[in-house]
């Protein structure tokens, strides 16, 4: 067995505890240290974790504590800032929670100073390592239901940025991460909702197209209707031969093609261990390998660009066209669809297109 990676996790929230506990039951780390602005969260880890080095500020652990893999768990708007800070370090791995930032442009920073240092890396999306999603991208990408055309999310009680960018990731990896065109969205904010630190939409609809025309429509918000019974999440994934159906990864999953044309439900037996311990323990495998692979990472970057294209196009009122870091926002526009033509104003007549 190599020795054990020592480990430190910044952020003692949901993430943060997830990590925790994925490095306290792995054999591959040692849990040494968390830092956390809250002393009441630092209270709860020490408690759960007996021996856990505790400290009110990451840069204080840094300091006095540096550990050879971080955790960074703490709210989107930090990543940066403490990803740098950690990069400091004579690090062998670091994990970073999604959204990798508030920003794409904010993100894209962050992985690219993690590339420099050409140093493995963790972005714990959940589908990616459980066996059913697995399984489903590799029917999709072998052509299981023909040529991939839409994919249909339906999401309960979560947003675009905190959950969605699971979904849109899963999305990237559906399309082997084909180059997206554009994104729409309209998000209505009635019941001013926040969530893991961010303003939330109460409702939303996004609309986005890779460069050869798949569609991925994602419905997130508050109230969603899902239209299976009991479900929070529902994935609906639609070819040209077929189409498969699955709800958070663990339920079994459902396919219609050539191979089942009657259609037939798939159980799995899930691989050991949280999807935290997962991804860190392919990290690890890296550091062992000094080879990183930065194809989630990456994927997660693609998914976070289509989020905060998706927020840009509610608030402008605008279709959002990618690469992102290359679109501007039009000028506010005095067409009001839906409404009498006044025959003045320009504009073009739609018959003669």
């Amino acid at each position: 067995m190599p020795e054990k990676l020592t480990a430190s996790v910044v952020g003692c929230g949901v993430g943060g505890k997830k990590s925790m506990t994925a490095l306290s039951d792995s054999e591959r780390f040692e849990l040494i240290a968390a830092a956390d602005i809250n002393p009441k969260a630092l209270q709860v880890a020490a408690k759960e974790f007996p021996g856990l080095k505790t400290f009110i500020s990451h840069k204080e652990m840094f300091a006095k504590c540096p550990t050879e893999v971080v955790c960074v768990s703490t709210f989107p708007p930090s990543h940066e800032e403490i990803t740098m800070d950690a990069l400091a370090l004579p690090l062998k791995g670091i994990l970073v929670e999604k959204p990798l930032g508030h920003t794409y442009a904010s993100g894209r920073r962050l992985l690219e100073a993690i590339k420099e240092r050409n140093l493995p890396m963790a972005v714990p999306h959940g589908l990616l390592v459980k066996r059913i999603p697995l399984e489903v991208i590799s029917r999709v990408r072998q052509g299981d239901i023909g040529e991939l055309k839409l994919v249909e999310i339906q999401n309960r009680r979560w947003d675009i940025l905190s959950a969605g960018i699971h979904w849109l990731n899963f999305f990237v990896h559906l399309t082997d991460f084909e180059p997206m065109d554009y994104v729409m969205a309209i998000c209505e904010s009635s019941t001013r909702t926040y969530r893991d630190g961010m303003q939330a939409e109460t409702t939303a609809v996004t609309y986005a197209q890779t460069k050869s025309g798949i569609r991925v429509v994602m419905h997130t918000g508050d109230e969603v209707l899902v239209n299976r019974e009991g479900a929070n999440t529902l994935f609906r994934i639609i070819g040209t031969a077929g189409l498969i159906e699955f709800l958070s990864g663990e339920d079994p999953y459902f396919i219609l093609n050539a191979e089942h044309p009657g259609g037939a439900s798939i159980t799995r037996e899930e691989f050991p261990g949280t999807h935290h311990q997962r991804h860190l323990e392919k990290m690890a495998d890296m550091v062992r390998s000094g080879g990183p692979d930065y194809s989630i990472p990456d994927s997660s970057l693609m998914a976070l660009e289509i989020c905060e294209g998706a927020y840009i196009s509610s608030r402008y009122r605008c279709k959002v066209t990618f690469p992102l870091d290359e679109f501007a926002p039009p000028p506010a526009s005095d067409w009001d669809p839906g409404i009498p033509y006044s025959g003045e104003g320009g504009g073009r007549n739609g018959r003669r297109l």
